[in-house]
């Protein structure tokens, strides 16, 4: 799968994590924690690709590069 940038950040409102990706409107998941969120996001991203691929939508190239840890 493409990568996309994952933008993370804690919500005082929810009381846990949201995960983004800013790349894919309105794509995010929750997580009680940030790398729980993430794993969140990574199936929200699939079922957000495949829902415009089977309405014939156009699927955004990744802005950003992903940058791996050393």
């Amino acid at each position: 799968m493409t990568k996309y940038l994952i933008e993370v950040f804690w919500s005082d409102e929810d009381q846990g994590f949201i995960a983004i990706a800013p790349d894919l409107p309105g794509c995010s998941a929750f997580g009680d924690t940030a790398a729980e969120a993430v794993r969140e996001l990574e199936d929200a991203q699939s079922a957000w690709i495949e829902a415009c691929q089977s309405s014939g939508d156009s699927i955004p190239a990744p802005t950003a590069k992903a940058r791996h840890a050393a």
